[in-house]
């Protein structure tokens, strides 16, 4: 079967691997871009990366802040004209509570841009829900209990809300249209030992697939670590049984759950992937990646509130190498292994590229 998560997938754009160096003047637009609408959300997840006071990530973040909606529109057109291959929407807040997605995403449609988004499920309906299963690429359900009693004292959110995005996916897949739904799994010392269950309850709701992650609690891997050691065996087990018991053609299961030295040991100055995946956010500023959004020390590229982004990306190269990865982070990237291969690939001497 034909893999939805990969690491290598970079490697399919060379001339924008070859556009990245710094020895070339050449700028190619992103690949892909993750918009973030709005930083509301109605769930008061107990994990969550943008409103804890552990992690750098979302430090500079106001969470009154969404996208203008003319400016949204001025973006979708500059995306366009840029070449860009993907838009996902995600947080901040929940994408679903933007006001102007709709009017978004229909716009998006008629464009050869694929579009995605995370969402927390509860609003995952209406017209909303139908312009996604018959034109988006896919959706990413964020959830973590594994029943309504459960699932109500991570999020903060009334009893029965577990049910309602349950049913809203259930709902989404009898819709017309080849959207692909999944969940992910943020592992904590709470929902660990309810992973398979959650994976399978998942699965017969109609999830094509189901990634499991773990949750961050610091900017440190040591500090990670710690905190994960005392259940990820246990962890990792319900990870084997669900494997086994649950994976067929049309539904995967990607194991993102690891001890987490690989996602923030770095030994390079300079980040490749700000160049392909950046993020625009709810307050109209870029920023280098989703583990530095709204982190103005080391994540922040520049505003584009009284500019256009595509003037804004071809302007001025330089931008892209201020960020250094041994400086400016020492904390969670998800991007960790890619920049490694991409610097390796970049690095080879042209002279020895026969010897394979």
């Amino acid at each position: 079967m034909e893999k939805l998560y990969s690491k290598m997938k970079i490697f399919h754009y060379k001339e924008k691997l070859d556009s990245l160096a710094k020895d070339t003047e050449n700028i190619t637009g992103p690949i892909h871009i993750r918009i973030k609408p709005t930083n509301i959300c109605a769930h008061h997840c107990v994990y969550c990366a943008y409103r804890s006071d552990n992690l750098q990530l979302g430090k500079d973040m106001s969470r009154k802040d969404s996208i203008p909606r003319e400016k949204m529109l001025e973006i979708i057109d500059d995306c366009e004209k840029m070449g860009v291959r993907a838009i996902t929407f995600s947080g901040g807040g929940d994408p679903f509570y933007y006001p102007h997605l709709f009017e978004t995403v229909t716009k998006l449609s008629a464009t050869s841009i694929k579009f995605a988004a995370l969402t927390n499920g509860s609003r995952l309906k209406g017209d909303l829900a139908e312009i996604f299963a018959e034109h988006g690429a896919w959706l990413r359900v964020s959830i973590d209990g594994w029943d309504d009693e459960s699932y109500s004292k991570y999020r903060g959110v009334r009893n029965g809300e577990f049910t309602n995005v349950m049913n809203n996916i259930a709902a989404f897949k009898k819709l017309r249209g080849a959207c692909y739904i999944g969940g992910v799994i943020i592992v904590n010392n709470a929902n660990f030992n309810h992973i398979f269950e959650l994976t399978s309850r998942l699965k017969n709701v109609g999830a094509n697939t189901v990634k499991i992650s773990p949750c961050i609690v610091g900017d440190n891997g040591p500090k990670n670590n710690e905190y994960h050691k005392v259940f990820y065996e246990q962890a990792k087990e319900q990870i084997r049984k669900a494997t086994e018991e649950l994976l067929e053609p049309g539904f995967e299961i990607y194991d993102s759950y690891h001890l987490l030295e690989e996602k923030f040991n770095k030994d390079y100055r300079w980040c490749p992937y700000l160049q392909i995946l950046p993020v625009i956010g709810a307050d109209c500023n870029v920023y280098s990646c989703q583990d530095k959004a709204y982190n103005f020390n080391g994540g922040l590229l520049g505003c584009i509130k009284n500019q256009r982004f595509m003037d804004f990306w071809f302007e001025d190269k330089s931008r892209f190498y201020k960020i250094d990865p041994l400086k400016h982070c020492d904390h969670h990237c998800v991007s960790n292994d890619k920049n490694k291969f991409i610097i390796d690939y970049l690095e080879t001497d042209n002279g020895h590229m026969a010897f394979v």
